[in-house]
């Protein structure tokens, strides 16, 4: 399946009161689906899944893919470091009418590379759906190895990875080895044109909430064999990716966000929202008169 280059790992909106706010979630999907995002993980770990139930996971898929209406695909973030509440989420995910699914490394647990795959072939020979696994080791402390998401690429409905190891050693060896249409994202927005150029697929990002047309056009630059402006471009763009990582991921970019005047409420805790200083470095980045690009 064609996930496209810029996937945006998106947040999720509360009201004031915290809750799940259905109505700035269909704006914030309209906003990104015309701003360069090619397609949607929904209740991964910046749509902060630790705090969402099961419930409003299931309202949130359902949510995005009557907006998105079959425009762009929607990837649901039923992952958990629990195998049996994944394959059920998967099921009701499927019923609902996503187009895939991601699986996080389980967090916590600290399985082996053989639970870990004992885990993810599991979830995956449970639903006719395309698998994309997602590899965090900052996260979920234990790091899935090269061999295992090749091991795991074997499975016809595995077709994808998200990297976020940083490991461009093993996400080029992954690239190499993997079976042909097995698709490679980082999962980190400062290596997207690095992982790119290693012959990657894109990125999911973070950044993409408000520069997504800019890492659109650094991509097409990249494509048309402009390496020199994709390269100038990918450098420009880095500081703000850096930015938004100022603080505990949403925080930064929810904040960002409301800047521009797109409604997404604040996180939940244990997250909590920025402080004035970073506020005021925030507005720099997200400054409705900038132009990213220095021409």
């Amino acid at each position: 399946m064609n996930f496209g280059r810029i996937i945006t790992a998106m947040v999720t909106p509360f009201n004031q009161h915290g809750q799940l706010d259905i109505e700035a979630t269909k704006e914030l999907v309209l906003h990104l689906m015309s701003n360069g995002t090619d397609a949607l993980v929904v209740a991964g770990t910046t749509g902060e899944s630790p705090t969402l139930s099961t419930e409003e996971k299931l309202i949130l898929f359902k949510t995005v893919v009557e907006t998105v209406n079959g425009q762009i695909p929607v990837i649901a973030g039923t992952g958990s470091n629990n195998t049996q509440a994944s394959i059920e989420l998967t099921k009701q995910a499927e019923e609902i009418g996503v187009d895939a699914i991601m699986l996080v490394v389980p967090y916590y647990n600290k399985p082996s590379q053989e639970g870990m795959y004992a885990h993810f072939s599991a979830i995956a020979n449970t639903t006719k759906l395309p698998v994309m696994l997602y590899n965090i080791p900052g996260r979920s402390v234990v790091n899935m190895s090269v061999e295992t998401t090749l091991r795991l690429a074997q499975i016809p409905n595995i077709v994808s990875t998200k990297e976020a190891s940083g490991d461009l050693d093993a996400i080029a060896s992954i690239i190499e080895h993997a079976p042909e249409g097995f698709s490679v994202y980082s999962g980190d927005d400062s290596l997207a044109l690095p992982v790119l150029a290693i012959g990657g697929t894109g990125v999911v990002s973070v950044a993409s909430h408000i520069i997504g047309n800019e890492m659109q056009q650094m991509v097409r630059n990249y494509q048309a064999g402009q390496v020199t402006a994709a390269a100038m471009q990918h450098r420009q763009l880095v500081p703000i990716m850096k930015t938004l990582f100022m603080a505990p991921n949403p925080t930064a970019v929810k904040a960002a966000l409301e800047m521009k005047g797109i409604k997404v409420g604040q996180v939940r805790l244990p997250l909590i929202p920025l402080t004035a200083e970073q506020q005021a470095e925030l507005q720099t980045v997200v400054h409705p008169t900038i132009n990213f690009f220095v021409s």
